[in-house]
This record gives C-alpha cells, structure tokens and sequence, in this order.
C-alpha cells in the first residue's frame, strides 16, 4: 500500500480581508486540495484577513512595511517564509510589488490571482475599467509571478458574461466567487505534481499547456484547450 503525498506546505500574503486566503484554508481543511497553510502573512497590522486567520487556528504574521525600505521588508519576509518551512507562496490580495531578485528566489513557487482576464487589464481597477469599456467579458486569472507586474505564465482563468448595467459592486461579487473556485484548484494541482513551470512554460502532466485551463461560472471540471 502506497503512503498518502504529505501535504504541501503553503504560505498565504495578503494584504487585507483575505477572501481568497479563506477559500484556499477551506480547501485544505475539507481535504479538496493536498495542502496545508503553515502561515498567514500580512504587510498591514489592519489587515481583517489576519484575525480570519487566526480564528481558524493558522499561524499568522505581521510585517508591517509602511515606512520600511522595500529591501529590509523583503529581508524580513522571506526570513518568515523559510522559517515557516513554505515550498509554494500564493499572494492573495497582497497589494506590494515585489522585487525582481526576491520573486527570482521563489521562482515557480510564487502564485498571484488577478482580477482580470490576463494580459487584459493589468494593475488597479480593472472591474471599473471594464465596465468602461463595454468588455462583454471578464473574470480572474491565476498565474506564476515574475519581474513583469501581472504578467507571469497563465495557469487559470475564470471567466463570467458581463450582463447589462451590472454595477461594479455586482460584477466585482461574482468575480470573487470565480477566485475562490480556481485558485485552490490550482494549488490543488500543483500539490499533486500536475502543475509546474519549466522555464517560462507552464507544464500540465507533463506537457505544455497550450492555453490556460479556462473555468467558467456554470463550469464544473476545468476546460482544457483541445491541442495542449
């Protein structure tokens, strides 16, 4: 009889009410994904995400950056890190740019969601800038972070139909809901071994993902695109 893979140890970033830290700590605690958060860490002593944590038993951190040089802040995170024994790192609503040697150091170990359907919509605002722009379209893409900000290798996107006159209240509530579907299963995936990074491709089962494994909001199983 085979013994059971440990789970993955994974730290969380975050940078205020961590939603998506919650959905991921659901996951691992129902047995969905092979995972298990061995710290919460926030850059904000406000961060409601931090007492969420706590109240569910996690271990939890703060390193407050406001007024600290970003490379003595970075020292400090990825001291937490190491000490906290973390082989992946998911940002989840963790609103600092990291510097191109720290994210080098975790390279194909460091996950960001961004709320846009990649490389649509970098940055700040994008359920706002969408609506500006009439998008029939938008939704939330899971992806490897690298120097470039919002646009490492695509593993996930969630995708929803943008319906007429939704508020940006509305639209922002059902991508949410989308995040919380895909990124712990793409932790999960990872956890298994059947996501990795092999320079800047991202590997499914081994082979080359052609395009990202799409979600949509009446999906179950992921889409996979026919020639990857």
């Amino acid at each position: 009889m085979s013994t059971p893979a440990a789970p993955l140890p994974l730290a969380v970033l975050i940078s205020g009410r961590g939603s998506n830290m919650l959905a991921i700590a659901r996951a691992c605690a129902e047995g969905r994904i092979g995972a298990r958060i061995v710290s919460v860490i926030s850059d904000r002593s406000d961060a409601a995400g931090i007492q969420a944590a706590a109240s569910l038993g996690l271990v939890t951190q703060v390193l407050e950056a406001r007024g600290l040089p970003r490379a003595e802040f970075e020292t400090q995170l990825a001291a937490a890190l190491e000490a906290s024994g973390a082989q992946l790192v998911a940002l989840a609503g963790f609103m600092r740019i990291l510097s191109a040697a720290f994210v080098q150091g975790w390279a194909g170990r460091l996950l960001n969601i961004h709320p846009s359907l990649l490389p649509s919509y970098p940055g700040l605002q994008t359920h706002r800038r969408v609506l500006a722009a009439a998008e029939r379209e938008h939704g939330a893409s899971v992806h490897y972070v690298t120097e470039e900000l919002d646009g490492g290798p695509l593993i996930c996107q969630g995708r929803l139909r943008v319906a007429p006159e939704q508020s940006e209240a509305a639209l922002s509530a059902r991508v949410h809901r989308l995040e919380h579907r895909i990124y712990p299963m793409v932790i999960g995936l990872l956890a298994e071994g059947r996501i990795a990074l092999a320079g800047s491709t991202v590997l499914l089962d081994g082979r080359p993902l052609a395009a990202p494994l799409q979600v949509t909001e009446e999906d179950t199983p992921p889409r996979q695109a026919a020639d990857s």
